[in-house]
């Protein structure tokens, strides 16, 4: 399965005082781009919350790179680092228009029902979990 790289435009809220992507910012462009890896991959957020799946956010971390600034266009690669069944990592890579990397980080999730029980995906969602072993590194 080929995922399509998600682009990011820089916008002028998003910089500080000196022109400069406030690193916060990251955070919410790695969600942007979950969320987009998500839908390409058959499985939104829209059907995981219909299937009564919740994946929140365990771990985050970010190296930043490179400055970014207004109007620049950023590229997030996003990949499974690793999947174990109940949660898994995602590594992104976000570049500039150049082909430099501003920013390498990773995202950790667990899957939890409505009532926050963890939820085995490999037993209770086979389809789900073939996707994502599939696309794992590990």
């Amino acid at each position: 399965m080929e995922i399509k790289t998600y682009t990011h435009y820089v916008q002028y809220y998003e910089t500080d005082k000196m022109g400069i992507t406030h690193h916060s910012n990251y955070i919410r462009w790695m969600e942007e781009a979950r969320v987009d890896f998500l839908r390409q991959i058959g499985w939104d957020y829209a059907r995981l919350e219909s299937e009564g799946i919740i994946s929140p956010v365990v771990s985050v971390g970010c190296k930043y790179k490179h400055s970014t600034t207004f109007a620049d266009t950023v590229s997030i690669e996003v990949s499974i680092a690793e999947y174990s069944g109940i949660k898994f990592k995602i590594n992104y890579t976000m570049k500039n228009e150049k082909g430099e990397t501003v920013c390498e980080a990773f995202s950790e999730h667990c899957f939890v029902n409505g009532s926050g029980r963890i939820v085995q995906i490999k037993k209770d969602y086979p389809e789900f979990h073939e996707v994502l072993k599939s696309l794992s590194e590990n």
